[in-house]
């Protein structure tokens, strides 16, 4: 990733944390849940690797097809994922983005090595960034508390509090840091 690096910084330590999250999310006692805070741990670990500064740390050469085939994979898991649940399609959107960045990263790596933009196909580039800034909207505007409901008292409506890993509102605010990730990277670009 190019931009300063105080700003790339802050970005390593948003994803590496929310990857961090997702890890212990996977304690949930729901499958589905677990499955998708794996592959959401696997996505913020890979978004705080890609953002390391160059000035600090610049990739072997091997890394970028590396990066390409670990997210490609998961592209692949998440379209098989979205035949059944098609909320999974953003995953299939977000890590065929990280296929996108280490593909443009190994096509250009004196620009990405150099700090200099240029990387990537614009009018791509500028999709991806409309799709996660709508994402990162939507995703916000959803965390908005509502009134709760009159029937429980823990926060899933039932007699008692949700566990820390099941938590809808955690799982949001999670995939928001990381679409807010996204675009941060996707604007260095």
């Amino acid at each position: 990733m190019h931009g300063p690096v105080s700003i790339a910084w802050l970005l390593v330590a948003l994803c590496a944390l929310t990857g961090a999250y997702c890890l212990l999310r996977m304690r949930s006692g729901v499958e589905e849940q677990r499955r998708a805070a794996g592959g959401e741990a696997l996505m913020g670990f890979g978004m705080a690797a890609m953002a390391v500064p160059a000035a600090v740390f610049t990739p072997p050469g091997w890394a970028w097809p590396v990066y390409a085939a670990v997210f490609g994979a998961a592209a692949l898991r998440a379209l098989w994922a979205a035949r059944g649940a098609p909320h999974h399609l953003h995953h299939l959107v977000g890590s065929a983005a990280m296929v996108y960045m280490a593909v443009a990263m190994a096509v250009s790596p004196h620009a990405a090595h150099h700090g200099h933009g240029g990387t990537g196909v614009p009018l791509l580039t500028g999709a991806l960034l409309l799709y996660f800034a709508g994402y990162v909207l939507f995703s916000g505007a959803r965390l908005v508390p509502a009134p709760a409901p009159a029937g429980g008292t823990g926060p899933t409506g039932g007699g008692g509090p949700a566990h820390w890993g099941d938590r809808p509102e955690l799982a949001r605010a999670c995939r928001l840091s990381m679409g807010i990730g996204m675009v941060a990277m996707l604007l260095t670009m």
